[in-house]
């Protein structure tokens, strides 16, 4: 289980419904990493089906599939793993319910918030935005430098996410976080051009 790479995640705007499975195999095709499914306003029983989908598809490419929040739903299907915030339930009861699987927490720009989170058991930690996020408006934007001083003092894998697209994320990508997230950057237009240009940027 290789936490690393380009790690997408699905906007319930970006990635509806009816469009959500084939948008996520052309960027499964394409290299990504990891797959999250993020949908804040679906009940467990409208994103089952499509859970299920996209779990299947990720088995097929050999990609890790994470589920947000729905800690009920990640155990149901066999989820390879979780990602909880701030808003969301502790990791000791996320750790209690979906025993199986790895654990992501978002931790903003608090390092001391990660390392509580790595004693307790996370798997691995994300620290953002770093920079103005069209999914995520009202986030405040996180230093770079948060990057550098966490990978001093943390064992546990780090994520990088908010507002990186192809311009930015070569400067994300100096700071070496293991793996880094993206939404509108994979999903809003030509999804297959989109993660060519951030690949390019990573390796640039």
């Amino acid at each position: 289980m290789l936490l690393e790479g380009l790690y997408a995640i699905t906007d319930e705007i970006l990635t509806p419904p009816e469009m959500i499975i084939d948008q996520c195999e052309i960027a499964l095709r394409s290299g990504i990493n990891i797959l999250q499914y993020r949908h804040k306003s679906a009940t467990d029983e409208e994103a089952e089906p499509i859970c299920r989908d996209l779990l299947e598809l990720c088995r097929s490419y050999g990609v890790l599939f994470v589920i947000d929040d729905r800690v009920v739903l990640a155990q149901k299907i066999g989820a390879d793993g979780l990602h909880i915030g701030k808003d969301d339930m502790n990791l000791a009861h996320a750790r209690t319910v979906f025993g199986r699987g790895f654990i992501g927490v978002s931790c903003y720009g608090n390092i001391k918030k990660a390392l509580e989170a790595q004693s307790e058991g996370a798997d691995y930690v994300a620290f953002g935005s770093f920079y103005p996020s069209p999914t995520k408006p009202h986030s405040g934007v996180v230093p770079l430098s948060v990057l550098d001083r966490s990978r001093k003092v943390l064992k546990i894998p780090i994520c990088a996410i908010g507002g990186i697209n192809s311009t930015n994320i070569g400067e994300i990508a100096s700071h070496k976080p293991h793996m880094i997230s993206v939404v509108s950057a994979v999903f809003k237009g030509d999804i297959a051009a989109n993660i060519i240009k951030l690949k390019q940027g990573i390796a640039s």
